[in-house]
């Protein structure tokens, strides 16, 4: 007995096979010898028709079975590779709008299988994914700077900037070539602004050395920040007002105190000279009436305007005076013989409230400058008498020789 023909879908697999390659002749052949070898075993077996052919059926059925699984499957590749080629163009296309740039053009017809597309275009998306993560960070690089420089003149950064970068919405190159302008302008303000500073603080520095006040401390009354040892951190337009401020202030506090130092020094010069103070003892002070003539701006000697040193000043104006009042009696009365001395020599009566110095009724500062006048005026008159005075004193001398000679003729 024989068995019935082939299936047809057993027949569509051995064409299918014939059109293939050698290894799917070689399935071929091997499908056909083991399906021969069935039925001959059949044959031997003495297996009924009817057996054979549910047999063949269910053969026909694995094989329909197993097509269909690897179709399937196919389709299923075919899906995923078309999605994935879909998705990368659609990724290429999003990374290069958001970068700024054209996206690339790829001809699909000459390159055939969609494994080939894969191979073309995933390349291109994992180069076009590190441009995208380097041009980012290079702005969150820029925005760095920008929102520490920001930060040092007291003004605010954008949120949307941050934003921006985060949400991928403008990666293009203008866009970084405008925060890098911006930081360039920042970044000569931040000069400006840090020599602007530097000056104010130099300035600070120099009225404190004068003043004798702590640096440090008026520093960080105006901003505490200002006394951070790794450099200025605060750049703000209301620190460096503070610091003007702050400088206009202290120049003021200058002007007070070096008017009222020059105040205690011309009273010490009168004093000194007034009471002939030895030089030793004007040593201690001798820098403040040697530049009495100066102003203040000139002032640059470390705490030469000080408190503690304007009270030492100030206690030494103090005990001159004290001592001058015990001592002015005293310079009265030599001045008053220094007026007789040379009212004598002029043969002038000196005009001389003597009662008063005693009784002390008169001012004894007053009378001193009235008698150091009248010395003067005195003086002019010795001058003015000098050629008289000598003729004077040639006929007094010629009159006692004469005495002399009738004396000795006698």
């Amino acid at each position: 007995k024989r068995t019935r023909a082939l299936p047809l879908p057993l027949i569509c697999c051995f064409i299918m096979f014939s059109q293939r390659s050698e290894q799917s002749l070689h399935i071929e052949t091997t499908c056909g010898f083991l399906l021969q070898e069935l039925e001959n075993m059949w044959d031997e077996v003495g297996e009924p028709n009817a057996e054979r052919n549910e047999m063949l059926e269910e053969i026909e059925h694995e094989c329909l079975k197993v097509y269909q699984q690897k179709v399937d499957e196919a389709k299923k590749l075919r899906a995923r590779m078309k999605q994935e080629i879909a998705k990368s163009e659609a990724e290429i296309a999003v990374i290069s709008s958001v970068m700024g740039e054209q996206p690339p053009c790829f001809d699909w017809k000459t390159v055939g299988s969609l494994k080939s597309e894969l191979e073309l275009i995933m390349p291109q998306l994992v180069d076009m994914r590190t441009r995208k993560i380097e041009r980012k960070n290079q702005f969150l690089e820029v925005l760095d700077q920008l929102e520490k420089i920001s930060n040092e003149l007291g003004v605010s950064l954008e949120d949307g900037l941050y934003k921006m970068v985060a949400d991928e919405t403008d990666l293009s190159l203008n866009r970084l070539e405008e925060l890098r302008a911006r930081l360039l302008v920042n970044l000569d303000e931040k000069e400006k602004r840090l020599k602007q500073v530097s000056d104010h603080l130099r300035t600070l520095n120099s009225l404190c050395l004068v003043l004798g006040m702590d640096f440090k401390h008026t520093v960080c009354e105006i901003n505490p920040r200002m006394d951070d040892r790794e450099g200025v951190k605060d750049l703000s337009t209301n620190t460096i007002k503070s610091l003007a401020d702050a400088i206009s202030g202290l120049r003021e506090v200058k002007m007070q105190r070096w008017e009222k130092l020059k105040k205690f020094a011309t009273s010490l010069l009168e004093m000194w000279n007034l009471m002939d103070i030895p030089m030793e003892e004007q040593k201690r002070f001798y820098n403040i009436t040697s530049i009495i003539a100066a102003s203040a701006s000139e002032v640059t000697e470390t705490n030469m305007l000080s408190i503690e040193f304007l009270d030492s000043v100030e206690a030494e104006v103090s005990r001159l005076e004290q001592l001058k009042s015990s001592k002015l009696k005293e310079l009265v009365q030599i001045k008053r013989l220094e007026l007789e001395k040379i009212s004598r020599t002029a043969h002038m009566i000196p005009e001389y409230p003597s009662e008063t110095i005693e009784s002390g009724t008169v001012d004894h500062e007053c009378l001193l400058e009235q008698v150091e006048v009248q010395i003067a005026r005195a003086k002019e008159e010795v001058l003015s008498r000098k050629e008289i005075l000598e003729k004077v004193e040639k006929w007094v001398v010629a009159c006692q020789e004469e005495y002399w000679l009738e004396d000795y003729n006698k």
